[in-house]
């Protein structure tokens, strides 16, 4: 039971990782390019708030998506390699 998750949630973020922003993710909208905005981030207004509560869930989506190819790159190449020679060694 534990290892079936454990499994899933492997495959499941290496399809985050292996999304193509450019071939799949741009095609249906999902690219992490923002619009620029004429007022400079150092530089907000008071009634603008610098967190925004109100964000979609889209865009957390595609927040998540870009986190985990910046920033799970090299971990996941590790994970990856210790489960395949788990499977071979041991063939859990």
């Amino acid at each position: 039971m534990f290892g079936t998750i454990i499994y899933v949630s492997i495959l499941l973020v290496n399809a985050m990782a292996v999304l193509s922003e450019d071939r799949f993710l741009a095609r249906i909208g999902w690219t992490s390019a923002r619009p620029q905005s004429n007022i400079n981030p150092g530089f907000q207004a008071y009634d603008q708030p610098a967190f925004n509560p109100e964000v979609g869930v889209k865009t957390k989506m595609i927040d998540l998506i870009s986190a985990v190819r910046t920033l799970l790159r090299i971990p996941l190449i590790v994970v990856n390699i210790i489960v395949i020679l788990y499977e071979l060694i041991l063939g859990g």
